[in-house]
């Protein structure tokens, strides 16, 4: 799969970097679910030619409430999504202090809270570990990925978004039969609370993998 620098313009990534969960409540959460809400306007209802530019605006309306609360996980972990899904729009050499910037901010996540928002730090960090370049143009590293995605799964074995980024990987290395029954879990999942474009648009992508990679098979949503 092409990595950052022609950024996977659609479907399957970015995601990114897609995760969508809920939260216990605290005082930040609304300003979170707002960004999520955001998120999802942006990659699966805009047109692709305005996406770069409403994921900028995004990106720093999260690092203002990075600001606002600076104790908070949360804000870190969203403005690192949102950060990664405008370098796979801008694309280039542009893209890589994007998420750089993205696995700080993930990084600093971390330890505040290794576990909020359901291992979303380990799906987007997994997702950044196999989609940059490695070694000397970024830090990719395949190892580093698969052990993040699977740190989201113990955290949350259930979530579309841990679930789907770890098909993507193993479709990344040519498993394409060990990527089947995570897509499955992907189409089984409830919906997302409150966030039905992101449950319709992540479901769809899941379907439109699961049919490239078995095409011969009928799959139900």
């Amino acid at each position: 799969m092409n990595k950052i620098f022609a950024f996977i313009p659609a479907a399957v990534l970015l995601l990114l970097l897609c995760s969508p969960f809920a939260s216990a409540q605290t005082p930040v959460m609304p300003a979170i679910h707002e960004l999520q809400q955001s998120w999802d306007h942006i990659k699966y209802e805009l047109p692709p030619k305005q996406r770069e530019a409403a994921y900028k605006a995004l990106a720093e309306q999260a690092a203002a409430l990075v600001k606002t609360h600076p104790e908070a996980a949360e804000p870190r972990v969203w403005q690192a999504i949102i950060l990664s899904s405008y370098a796979g729009e801008k694309g280039g050499l542009g893209a890589l202090g994007l998420v750089k910037q993205a696995k700080a901010l993930l990084e600093q996540a971390e330890k505040i809270d290794p576990q909020t928002l359901q291992g979303s730090i380990y799906v987007t960090l997994g997702s950044l570990y196999y989609k940059v370049p490695g070694w000397p143009i970024g830090f990719g590293d395949d190892d580093k990925a698969r052990n993040a995605l699977n740190q989201a799964l113990i955290i949350a074995p259930d979530s579309m978004g841990a679930n789907f980024f770890m098909a993507d990987f193993l479709i990344d290395q040519g498993d394409r039969q060990a990527a089947v029954p995570y897509l499955q879990k992907v189409l089984a999942a409830p919906a997302v609370a409150q966030r039905p474009v992101y449950t319709r648009g992540r479901k769809q992508e899941a379907r439109r993998l699961l049919q490239e990679i078995t095409p011969r098979q009928a799959h139900n949503s």
